[in-house]
């Protein structure tokens, strides 16, 4: 039961020994409501979902089930997308929320795809593959580190480097392409290294990514963007390996072109 703050009546003092109005009315102590202690439950969900595909994924790599680690961790960046979004929607951001999803990032789109393409290919290289692996996973935390103490200064429009889960859809979207071709681990050692080192690195460079949030989905938009979309729907339910990889082959490449075209006009 909540009990209300009890006034202290008293006679009001003049002259020098006047108490200042603030004094007048006191809280006993244990009259004050204690905080409320607990967590937002639908955004959280989402996000532990998302953990769970990335935890998913590294035990199906351990199985060499590397076509089931590659799906888990692409489901992992469908509800990584959400949960902030769920948040947002319902009004139920928190710091708990925040720190919450960069810990479970780290563990999707940074150890994960890195030991499924370690398991599936770099382990044949010995030091090289696990250097190659450990450089994306530091470039990873690192990548998400700068992106939580730079929110207030960043661009909205862009990434500074490529997002994590985009780095991973590269990682585990060129394990999943030749593993349903049916091609040997051993035999693509080399190209899984510069893959590895390029997903890496790029997540710590300074290249512009586009993020897509100054998308207004409100927005009335002409029919024929629907037929795109749903065009688009049936091209990557097709050949999903093929067309989710070509889709991030693409996007990975984009943001280093536009740095190269902003330093050739010489635009900020």
């Amino acid at each position: 039961m909540v009990r209300f703050a009890r006034r202290r009546l008293r006679k009001p003092r003049t002259g020098l020994n006047a108490m200042p109005a603030a004094y007048e009315a006191t809280d006993l102590p244990g009259d004050q409501p204690r905080p409320r202690r607990g967590i937002y439950l639908l955004p959280n969900a989402f996000t532990t979902a998302a953990l769970f595909c990335g935890f998913f994924a590294i035990v199906q790599a351990m199985n060499l089930r590397f076509d089931v680690a590659a799906i888990a961790i692409f489901a992992s960046m469908v509800l990584d997308s959400l949960d902030g979004r769920v948040a947002r929607l319902t009004n139920t951001q928190s710091d708990f929320g925040a720190e919450y999803d960069s810990l479970a990032d780290m563990v999707s789109f940074g150890a994960a795809p890195a030991l499924v393409i370690y398991e599936w290919s770099l382990r044949g290289l010995g030091k090289w593959g696990w250097v190659a692996a450990f450089v994306y996973v530091a470039a990873a935390a690192l990548r998400l580190a700068r992106f939580n103490t730079n929110l207030a200064v960043a661009d909205k429009r862009f990434f500074q480097g490529i997002p994590s889960p985009a780095a991973a859809a590269l990682v585990t979207g060129f394990v999943w392409v030749f593993d349903d071709m049916r091609y040997v681990g051993s035999d693509l050692d080399w190209p899984s290294w510069v893959v590895t080192m390029y997903a890496g690195l790029s997540m710590v460079s300074n290249s512009p990514f586009y993020s897509f949030k100054d998308i207004n989905f409100r927005r009335s938009v002409p029919f024929i963007v629907v037929v795109l979309i749903m065009l688009g729907f049936v091209f990557v339910s097709s050949d999903p390996p093929k067309w989710l990889f070509a889709m991030f082959v693409a996007y990975g490449l984009s943001g280093h072109l536009l740095w190269a075209w902003r330093r050739v006009r010489r635009t900020p």
